[in-house]
């Protein structure tokens, strides 16, 4: 009896240590999921990293733990016993997130919500999936006029496409700029235009708010643009 006391005792205090050493709670609930294993995982030195997992075991609701200094973009694996495995990316800032899903449809069915930081993000893929969207037209066309062997359709096609990825590009600078204030700006400049000419680069990473400029990302960009600017 005395063992067992001591035990509870030490569990006890690992929980607490545990909590106390985190300050970011993924709260997830997949309705249909029975078995598998969630894994909150970050990108460290290009590798994916876990941070926290949990083994799902008939309860679709799931907490999962850290601890993050700045809003940084973190992924939600779950990974089947079949070994088929879903990745989820959301935008998350000190406090809880809460995520909902099905494991029908586990990307599409997705509903995330937290960080201001995600709202911006989602913001902007939906504009980026219109973007793509086009793109898929632009495609067919190509390759309707491939076919036919149509010269000038398949001229008109590469202009549009050209066209299409100039506009994604003058579209994610000014949604970095007019979004100087939240650590999606810098992390879009790293993710979405890294290649672009360092101007543009410059321009958002000379607009970022002190705080902005002080985190992850807007430590992250600096460094990149003088990697740069080095060349």
């Amino acid at each position: 009896m005395k063992k067992l006391s001591l035990l509870v005792l030490l569990l006890l205090i690992i929980s607490c240590g545990k909590d106390s050493d985190s300050n970011f709670t993924l709260k997830g609930n997949v309705k249909g999921l029975k078995k598998g294993t969630v894994y909150l995982q970050k990108v460290k030195d290009s590798v994916f990293e876990t941070i926290d997992s949990l083994v799902v075991n008939g309860n679709p609701e799931f907490e999962l733990h850290t601890n993050i200094e700045s809003p940084e973009v973190l992924f939600l694996k779950l990974h089947m016993n079949d070994n088929e495995e879903h990745i989820i990316t959301f935008f998350a800032d000190k406090g809880v997130t809460e995520f909902n899903s099905t494991l029908k449809n586990f990307e599409m069915d997705a509903k995330i919500k937290g960080s201001k930081q995600q709202e911006k993000l989602e913001e902007y893929l939906l504009m980026m999936s219109r973007y793509n969207n086009k793109n898929l037209d632009i495609i067919k066309d190509n390759l309707d006029a491939q076919k036919d062997n149509d010269t000038v359709k398949l001229n008109k096609s590469v202009k549009q496409y050209q066209g299409i990825i100039k506009s994604k590009y003058l579209y994610t600078i000014n949604f970095a700029i007019n979004n100087k204030d939240s650590e999606v700006a810098p992390y879009l400049a790293l993710s979405e235009i890294y290649d672009a000419n360092i101007k543009y680069l410059d321009t958002i990473n000379n607009q970022l708010t002190p705080k902005v400029k002080a985190s992850k990302y807007g430590k992250q960009l600096q460094d990149y643009i003088n990697k740069r600017k080095a060349q």
